[in-house]
């Protein structure tokens, strides 16, 4: 039976409700729970925090947050990516409200033969295989989904500047792979998420290796 949780942000003070359903998403490291209303969700660390890992959430959600878009231009980037708003406390465990993805990151239909993806998350990995696309394999994204070839150089235009504007604040994001760049062909857009281990070079190290494709070849 599901029950709405009231959470405090460790922060703010701000509250912020959540559903438990006692089936949550899980992540890789997260367990992931809706917000009554759906526009945001309150994703729980499975493991405990240290002051480190605290430290790089807070100063994500304050700091890093206003310099990227409480300025001029800002509400550009709001739109590439899929930034914590807040972070929330309860029971030890640590946790982040983060907005929804943008409606158009869901498949409307997924594949030509079946709707086993419908709904599901547009991850990039999904555009980046060349079977997706081939009339000659079953599970072949639906023409409807795919867009067109100048779809994707906007799409890897939006990606490129995302990460720019990463890199000239003087962060990165630890693990860029196709399942945390959300593309979307058809409007030409593109999000990065799982903003929450952004490394800051000579304060938070990498939770991560990363991805080999999502890596320079002289590292």
């Amino acid at each position: 039976m599901s029950k709405t949780v009231t959470v405090s942000s460790s922060i703010t003070g701000k509250t912020y409700q959540y559903v438990d359903t006692g089936e949550p998403m899980r992540g890789g490291m997260k367990d992931v729970y809706f917000s009554p209303d759906k526009s945001y969700v309150v994703a729980f660390y499975r493991d405990v925090q240290d002051f480190n890992s605290k430290e790089r959430l807070k100063r994500i959600v304050t700091q890093y947050f206003d310099s990227f878009f409480n300025r001029e231009g800002g509400n550009y980037y709001k739109d590439l990516y899929c930034w914590p708003t807040d972070v929330v406390e309860m029971n030890k465990q640590v946790g982040l409200v983060v907005p929804t993805y943008n409606k158009n990151f869901f498949f409307k239909k997924g594949y030509t033969s079946n709707d086993l993806i419908k709904g599901k998350e547009k991850e990039g990995k999904w555009f980046a295989s060349a079977k997706f696309r081939n009339k000659q394999f079953a599970l072949r994204l639906d023409e409807s989904e795919l867009g067109n070839w100048l779809s994707y150089f906007q799409v890897g235009v939006n990606i490129s500047r995302g990460v720019k504007r990463l890199h000239a604040a003087g962060l990165a994001h630890s693990d860029l792979s196709y399942k945390n760049v959300l593309i979307d062909p058809v409007s030409k857009s593109a999000a990065i998420i799982d903003i929450d281990g952004l490394v800051v070079p000579g304060l938070f190290p990498p939770d991560v290796i990363g991805t080999a494709d999502f890596i320079a070849p002289e590292v």
